[in-house]
């Protein structure tokens, strides 16, 4: 997907000087339990349905946006999962940013999944025991989601996230 225009028009203003933005991550299940992955085309990798809240969009409507954008599936914002701030990250092109992540536990209402834009090379459901190679960052989100008994979880410190990011390791 192309930049949003309101990022573009920061860009303008800020050059390539850190931008922090929310963004949102979807844990998708439908009703027999399978989890919705989409298959990077910018890595390869499977990973959950992403993408930045744009102006005047509340977190829970930016992720049912893109969930359906990406996959072509209808979905409700089920619960807040996690909040967590991430560290900066520097494009290609020079432009920093650094995202506020608001990852949410959804439920699939409907639509049939496939590849609805140029962001994803598959997009596929699958069973909880039978999931595709991914990354600590979705896992945990993952792990986070299915946890009916605990409240959202966030990080006090930015130590507490670095421990957990070592202890995966």
């Amino acid at each position: 997907m192309p930049t949003p225009e309101f990022i573009l028009g920061l860009r303008e203003k800020i050059g390539q000087d850190l931008l922090l933005l929310p963004g949102v991550n979807g844990v998708v299940l439908d009703d027999a339990g399978r989890l919705l992955l989409g298959r990077r085309a910018d890595t390869g990798r499977w990973a959950l349905p992403a993408g930045i809240c744009e102006p005047d969009e509340q977190p829970a409507e930016t992720i049912v946006r893109e969930v359906l954008e990406e996959t072509g599936v209808h979905c409700e914002a089920e619960r807040l999962v996690l909040v967590e701030t991430l560290k900066p990250i520097v494009y290609p092109n020079g432009d920093r940013c650094q995202f506020l992540d608001i990852t949410f536990r959804c439920r699939a209402t409907g639509g049939e999944a496939f590849v609805a834009d140029e962001e994803s090379l598959e997009v596929a459901w699958f069973a909880l025991d039978a999931l595709p190679p991914l990354e600590r960052f979705s896992l945990f989100r993952i792990e986070r989601a299915l946890d009916a008994g605990e409240s959202a979880w966030f990080a006090r410190t930015q130590a507490e996230v670095d421990d957990r990011n070592a202890a995966a390791l």
